[in-house]
């Protein structure tokens, strides 16, 4: 990593549920929180506590130098709504297969 730049991978110690257009997508009690300097924390939800059945996969993906390439899912009125890393960089590896949503409530 840089000089500067910081990422830290832990289990969260809180809940979060994603509910987009009133309708839940996601609720776990076992996801990981990531945190990178510079950005907000997120939330990385295993997929077993996701409706993957209301996503589709998109074509888009990008890269992050500090975590890897990222896939993506959407909902028809939200395109790219839901990303993972398949293959994370080896700071990060937890997060392996974990879906992160961009609007997720913390309890």
């Amino acid at each position: 990593m840089t000089t500067g730049h910081r990422i830290t991978v832990e289990p969260s110690d809180r809940s979060v549920r994603v509910v987009h257009g009133g309708q839940v997508l996601a609720e776990s009690t076992r996801a990981l929180v990531l945190r990178e300097t510079g950005c907000p924390d997120r939330y990385y939800i295993p997929p077993e506590d996701v409706r993957l059945d209301l996503l589709t996969p998109s074509g888009t993906t990008t890269h992050c130098p500090f975590k890897g390439t990222a896939s993506y899912w959407s909902l028809p009125d939200a395109p790219d709504l839901v990303w993972a890393y398949r293959e994370p960089k080896q700071d990060v590896a937890p997060i392996k297969g974990h879906l992160c949503f961009y609007e997720v409530e913390v309890g």
